[in-house]
């Protein structure tokens, strides 16, 4: 099995090492998102990502052979993905009060409106019917050397984050009251942590689709919370977890033929039950 894994390292080593610095990178980010208990978040900036990239397909088949050559660029479909994923980070996680809707409620309405809304859009045009649905089952064949650039130098600046600034960050999550009366500036760290989470979300949907994004960004936070007594121990455990999974996912996929994304997110979604049981044995 490690035989074969290593022998298609020439036709897939850029993905295999994509998958594995997204799974590290959303493991991090994640943390933030279960701690303060925003799983469903994930799911809303999928889709509203999903349905940025489908306007974008429509804008550059709406104008037909007129329409410039970057708005048919896959740059231009990356920096749609990440601009809607970005503007519904920040409207999910914005503060509530008065008579605003909930977060929870904003966050169901972005997840249906991109559901439906990225269908509709290209319902008539059948290679942007096919993309997004290539994105909402999650083929992350097709990785490239750009893309491992990406998303190495997005891993090692969201540990760099997360290094220097963990303590502000521990007491946002825990509680921002205490957070503002110690002197953290909560609205900037809520907003970076947004538009961090809808980048981190934008780009990986992309390359990887919906299934294995959401997947990697909640699912080795759960099983690390399941396991740590600390937020920040957790920072530690889900992006191995992430990883980890990863490999193994990769490995077995590839020598039975499995597609990899949806056998490492099977593989995530099998540890969480086995952290359940253990943390009840634990105690």
């Amino acid at each position: 099995m490690i035989h074969d894994f290593i022998s298609s390292w020439g036709l897939f080593g850029y993905t295999y090492v994509v998958g594995w610095l997204v799974a590290a990178m959303l493991g991090l980010i994640g943390v933030l998102v279960v701690a303060r208990n925003q799983v469903f978040v994930g799911a809303a900036l999928s889709q509203a990502s999903t349905l940025g990239i489908a306007l974008a397909m429509w804008a550059g088949t709406a104008l037909g052979a007129g329409a410039p050559a970057w708005l048919r660029s896959d740059t231009f479909l990356t920096v749609t993905a990440v601009a809607t994923s970005i503007l519904a980070a920040l409207l999910t996680t914005r503060s509530t009060g008065g008579r605003r809707e909930s977060r929870e409620a904003v966050t169901g309405w972005l997840f249906l409106l991109g559901a439906s809304g990225s269908i509709v859009v290209v319902s008539h045009s059948p290679h942007g019917l096919e993309e997004v649905q290539r994105l909402l089952s999650s083929s992350i064949i097709g990785a490239t050397r750009v893309d491992v650039l990406v998303f190495a130098l997005m891993t090692l600046a969201t540990v760099a984050a997360v290094a220097l600034w963990w303590r502000p960050l521990l007491l946002w999550v825990m509680d921002p009251a205490t957070a503002s009366a110690a002197g953290v500036r909560v609205p900037l760290v809520e907003m970076a942590a947004s538009v961090w989470l809808g980048l981190g979300v934008g780009l990986s949907i992309r390359t990887s689709g919906m299934l294995f994004t959401f997947g990697c960004l909640v699912l080795p936070a759960l099983v690390a919370k399941s396991l740590c007594r600390e937020v920040r121990t957790m920072f530690l455990l889900s992006p191995l977890v992430g990883v980890l999974c990863a490999l193994a996912g990769f490995v077995v996929a590839n020598h039975y033929d499995f597609p990899p994304a949806q056998l490492t997110v099977a593989l995530m979604c099998l540890a969480l039950p086995a952290a359940w049981l253990f943390r009840g044995l634990r105690r």
